[in-house]
């Protein structure tokens, strides 16, 4: 008796590119269960289809792997695939501007029961991800998607990442035009185009209809387009102001404009232009300098311009260019029913507080858009499937994921708003705090990242109890954002909030504590106003406590209608740590053994799990040398800026990782020269070339008294690249003990 397959049913209705990608990973899975194929080769053609390995924490392991018990608002589901011939891993299913259907929504579901572990999770670049699956399964998952017009190709690995615009695009008040048109165009030819195959790294791409608010946070993009109209003989002309080599990461970049204006009909030449120049001339060895800011700014934005020009001169033109273009035309998604105006009751109800935080009016009149907050960015089957519902009666065909890991119905009648409300309060999803601080941005951190130091989730659901539980804080605070990331990378965007937090580890008596450092001075607004610099490192068990002592004084001493971000630049660095001080101290394990342990997790906390992006080796210590000196200059640096002296800031970044190299040097050489080429040659010989120290951070060192300009941007970058370097060499420091 024949089985029939996914495949063959669903063939017919799946495109025919991805249909060949699928074909192509088939067999891949069948040789490499043959062991026919190497790893690596696997490895870059599984990211490529949106499949990454991740850490498998909390009792997950291949060979222990037992269903799961989730808990919802709504309730407790028990979810979990069967064990398997491998272990299991993530799939990202790439949703374009977050734009999303009611009935791919309950596709998506329907897999995340049948694959996964029931849990949907909204990312930061508006996809969804399912964790725990297998690889086997993964073909069908993707036949499947394929069938509703959704892929998984490019939503990992080296290539051209998901296409983000802000969920308001096409309604919102402010904005010059809608620019979701333009990334429907990018998205289809940018996937798996030819000339992104040989990238050394991701490409991150973003739309803003409008410049001067974050929108879709276009400044910290690999490339990002600003919709901008000009007048040309008369006529209205619409176009793009494009920027290119933006980014987060370790040490965050501001975007370099490329072109003041662009119109529509070089969008796509231009994109392939950079395209082919970043696979040409972009880094591929030192991954930790591969991405486009890098080669931006060591060429210069006009040597770069000059290069994407000199490309569009002789690459042989792609001939979807023109059909696409074609394709261009000014579409909305369609309302259920006719708008009405808003009918907001003047009294303390939750529904009040909801219509005054998640509502947000569209410019057309009598429509409105209702942002779900959505913790942690996870939701269950019953809660996907009830905004696939609310969708189909109340609002449009196009239900968007945000950046920031809530949902946004548009198009939403004023007279609907109240069903809404009460559609959304029977499955946990109505609370009044969209754009609140208990709206917290939070990566995977530990929970799945394979590079995660420190529980981002555990820390944000932590969080969010406090604020419950402590009302007048949270009111005192309500509309600062924190954004919480579970390493240095940035993945939770910890640079741009009002408070933002990334992992690190510390030790005490040899035992390992987590810790976040806080990061301050971020400025959401204003396209991005400002990055913020990390201040101290302290335990995460006191990160609940800080933040009400650096609240309490923000409330104390603030001036009227004084920012944040304001009050922390007036008030300085000094100031601020004098508030966190106190909570840096590490307690004794017998005094307080919670201290070792992460939020959320009933283990002992290590950072022994983690994955690939570890430096390997050992190192011989000789004794725990002090690093207050590099730390002591490291801050005066920061001072520095403060002050816009920008070429001591530099000074001061390089001198603090001259004593934190110097200290490392001496580990193994206590009579090492103090000269800076010695110590270069040193540190270089004895932990560089030896794989015991990241290459990527002793890089900043070795670049450190190269020739730059002493502007805010390049002392803030320095500084930035210091405290890097110096966590690298407490990390090396505190994996030296016992060895000779």
């Amino acid at each position: 008796m024949s089985t029939t397959t996914w495949k063959d049913q669903l063939s017919d209705s799946i495109p025919d590119q991805i249909k060949h990608n699928i074909e192509n990973f088939e067999s891949q899975i069948q040789l490499k269960k043959q062991n026919k194929v190497e790893d690596k080769v696997f490895a870059e053609t599984r990211l490529r289809l949106g499949l990454y390995g991740q850490r498998y924490d909390n009792g997950f392991r291949y060979d222990g792997f037992k269903k799961q018990e989730i808990a919802f608002p709504s309730g407790t589901i028990t979810k979990g695939p069967e064990t398997k011939w491998d272990a299991p891993g993530m799939v990202r299913i790439k949703l374009p501007k977050g734009d999303v259907t009611p009935d791919q929504i309950e596709v998506i579901t329907q897999l995340s029961e049948e694959y996964s572990d029931g849990v949907n999770h909204i990312t930061t670049r508006q996809d969804i991800q399912l964790h725990y699956l297998h690889v086997e399964d993964t073909p069908d998952l993707m036949y499947r998607l394929g069938a509703v017009d959704i892929t998984t190709q490019d939503a990992c690995g080296n290539s051209v990442r998901n296409i983000t615009t802000h969920p308001s695009s096409g309604v919102h008040k402010d904005e010059v035009f809608n620019v979701d048109p333009y990334a429907d165009i990018l998205f289809k030819f940018l996937l798996g185009h030819p000339d992104t195959i040989e990238f050394g790294r991701k490409f991150k791409i973003a739309l803003s209809g409008y410049e001067h608010e974050a929108c879709a946070l276009t400044n910290m993009h690999d490339m990002g387009l600003i919709a901008k109209e000009e007048k040309v003989d008369g006529k209205t002309i619409r176009g793009f102001k494009f920027v290119i080599g933006g980014g987060l990461g370790a040490v965050p970049h501001d975007a370099a404009t490329l072109y003041e204006f662009l119109t529509p009909d070089k969008l796509l030449p231009v994109t392939q232009a950079i395209c082919r120049v970043f696979s040409r001339l972009g880094e591929k060895q030192n991954r930790a300098l591969a991405r486009i800011k890098f080669l931006v700014a060591k060429q210069g934005v006009e040597k770069f311009k000059i290069l994407v020009e000199d490309e569009l001169k002789t690459m042989p033109i792609d001939p979807r260019c023109e059909p696409l273009l074609a394709e261009l035309t000014e579409y909305l998604d369609s309302p259920k029913k006719e708008g009405t105006g808003l009918i907001n009751p003047k009294d303390n109800s939750d529904y009040s507080a909801w219509l005054n935080n998640n509502i947000t009016e569209q410019k057309q009149d009598g429509y409105y858009l209702v942002t779900i907050s959505v913790p942690l960015g996870d939701l269950s089957p019953e809660q996907m499937r009830a905004i696939a519902d609310i969708g189909r009666t109340h609002s449009s065909d196009s239900i968007r994921f945000s950046i920031e890991q809530n949902v946004v119905l548009r198009w939403v009648s004023g007279s609907d708003l109240k069903d809404v409300y009460n559609a959304l309060s029977t499955v946990g999803l109505a609370a009044a705090e969209a754009g609140t601080i208990s709206d917290i941005t939070a990566c995977p951190g530990t929970d799945t990242c394979k590079l995660g130091t420190s529980s981002s989730r555990g820390l944000a659901y932590a969080l969010r109890k406090h604020f419950i539980a402590n009302p007048e804080l949270k009111k005192s605070i309500e509309f600062l954002k924190i954004k919480i990331s579970g390493c240095y990378n940035s993945c939770g965007q910890h640079h741009l909030s009002d408070i933002g937090f990334y992992g690190v580890n510390r030790k005490k008596n040899g035992k390992d504590v987590p810790h976040f450092q806080v990061v301050l001075g971020g400025r959401w607004s204003e396209s991005i106003g400002s990055y913020g610099l990390p201040i101290a490192a302290i335990p995460s068990k006191n990160v609940p406590s800080m933040i009400e002592s650096i609240a309490q004084k923000y409330q104390s001493e603030k001036s009227t209608d004084e920012s944040f971000p304001d009050f922390i630049n007036r008030i300085g660095k000094a100031k601020t740590r004098e508030v966190i001080e106190p909570f840096m101290k590490i307690p004794e394990f017998e005094e307080s053994p919670e201290f070792y342990f992460d939020w959320g997790d009933t283990r002992q906390y290590t950072t022994g799990d983690k994955g690939v992006g570890e430096c390997a080796g050992e190192i011989v210590s000789l004794f725990d040398f002090d690093l207050n000196a590099s730390e002591r200059v490291y801050f005066e640096g920061q001072i520095s800026l403060d002050d816009d002296n920008f070429a001591q800031a530099r000074e001061k970044a390089t001198e603090a990782m001259k004593f934190a190299a110097l200290g490392l040097v001496k580990v193994q050489d206590k009579d090492a020269s103090t000269s800076m080429n010695d110590i270069t040659e040193e540190f270089k010989k004895r932990y560089v070339s030896t794989n015991i120290f990241a290459e990527k951070f002793a890089q900043y060192f070795f670049d450190a008294n190269n020739e730059q300009s002493d502007t805010i941007e390049t002392a803030r970058r320095s500084l930035q690249e210091a405290h890097l370097f110096i966590e690298e060499v407490i990390r090396c420091r505190d994996e030296a003990a016992g060895v000779k």
